[in-house]
């Protein structure tokens, strides 16, 4: 596909590292929305959610109504992408936690998997599906993040670290327990634009 597709992408913007996906999106060549309120999906062909604090999130998603909108457009088939927090707001099941979320994916996440803030870190990470691995590994940045424990029949596993799934794809839906936006390596977001062709 060309990267320069001119696609509208929407970046939740509750909380969290919305402004750094917004950028990435914009250095590729896509309008970039951040998104408040319900109606503004209905312009978009895709949508990201951030980094950031899911229970917060997850409650002022419910809070303006964005929860169930979201729902529905993911029915028709609009593509979404969870970071960190974004992960756990796409889960079906969250270990431990029975916090708001969109329960999309048949996975089961495990939060603040890998410990606290103060141990973030950034590795080398494989991605075959984006042609990353040895010298070209992706540079994944984990903070605070989760992992995937479970994940359903219907769920590629498209990334580990230490045994642990951390990328994942439901058909139309992605989520990464690392934050691609905080990085100069824009693979990720390409990769996710090409699924929003493939839906286009």
């Amino acid at each position: 596909m060309s990267e320069k597709q001119a696609f509208t992408i929407g970046v939740l913007a509750m909380q969290g590292a919305f402004r750094e996906h917004e950028q990435m999106l914009q250095s590729l060549g896509c309008a970039a929305v951040q998104v408040r309120q319900p109606e503004q999906l209905d312009e978009l062909d895709g949508l990201i959610l951030p980094g950031g604090e899911s229970t917060t999130i997850g409650k002022l998603m419910a809070d303006f109504g964005l929860d169930t909108a979201i729902r529905e457009r993911a029915a028709q088939g609009m593509p979404l992408w969870g970071t960190c927090a974004g992960l756990i707001l796409l889960a079906q099941r969250i270990e431990r936690s029975e916090q708001k979320r969109l329960g999309l994916m048949d996975i089961t996440a495990v939060r603040n998997a890998f410990g606290r803030q103060v141990d973030s870190f950034e590795i080398g990470l494989a991605i075959p599906a984006i042609d990353a691995g040895g010298e070209s590994a992706y540079p994944a940045v984990f903070i605070r993040a989760p992992y995937i424990a479970e994940a359903g029949p219907d769920v590629q596993i498209l990334a580990q670290h230490e045994g642990k799934t951390v990328l994942a794809r439901q058909g139309h839906l992605l989520a990464s327990a690392f934050h691609p936006e905080l990085t100069k390596d824009n693979r990720m977001h390409r990769y996710f634009l090409a699924m929003v062709a493939e839906q286009a």
